[in-house]
């Protein structure tokens, strides 16, 4: 079996300021009904109350126009190319309510403790170098009473899929994210509770994980 190749900041860095320039039109496409889902879940939660959200990886600002106009929305992403474009996205629709857009590292976040009633992470899990610590500031940041959601891929161990996500494995650096990648790497924290588990388009290769934490 391929070992999975390490990545690191650095590594991820490289991999979406080359993704920037067509990402909306390459990956955005694909993990468009996962995020349209995600935020649609996200406003259904708060049913038009206000309430302050976290978006972790919020990449070139795609999901933002669909957030309901009564939550305060904030963003963070590594990659500084993609936050261009997130920050020319707000500004051609708008987008009052979006509080900010930060380059920031999702594994140290310098927001205080319990800032926000959601956080939601799209499509980072199996970009960061170190999933558990990411999924400690998740918890961390969200408040008690609140939800911490998924958007990831999660890998098989059997099948065509599978077999195909292990040759992959090696090339990890150059992808900037983890073809190979268990759920159970993002069940670390204790204080948080798996109330849902939702297969996505495409054909379950992406899935939605929402969490409660506990007080």
């Amino acid at each position: 079996m391929a070992k999975p190749a390490a990545l690191d900041d650095d590594a991820v860095r490289r991999a979406y300021r080359r993704w920037a320039p067509v990402y909306d039109y390459s990956f955005g496409v694909i993990a468009g009904p996962g995020r349209r889902r995600a935020v649609r879940l996200i406003n259904e939660s708060h049913a038009g109350r206000a309430a302050k959200v976290l978006e972790v990886g919020v990449g070139t600002g795609l999901s933002l126009p669909g957030y309901a106009a009564s939550l305060q929305i904030t963003g963070i992403d590594l990659s500084n190319e993609m936050l261009a474009k997130a920050r020319e996205r707000v500004a051609k629709d708008r987008l009052a309510n979006v509080a900010g857009l930060y380059e920031m590292d999702a594994s140290a976040m310098t927001f205080a403790d319990a800032s926000f009633d959601t956080v939601v992470a799209m499509y980072v899990m199996t970009v960061v170098p170190d999933a558990a610590k990411v999924m400690c500031e998740l918890d961390r940041v969200c408040a008690p009473g609140g939800e911490v959601m998924l958007v990831n891929h999660f890998s098989q161990d059997h099948g065509v899929r599978g077999w195909v996500e292990h040759k992959m494995a090696p090339f990890a650096q150059t992808l900037g994210w983890h073809p190979v990648f268990s759920p159970e790497r993002v069940m670390v924290c204790d204080r948080l509770t798996l109330t849902e588990n939702r297969p996505l388009f495409p054909a379950g290769l992406f899935s939605l994980l929402r969490f409660r934490k506990g007080g």
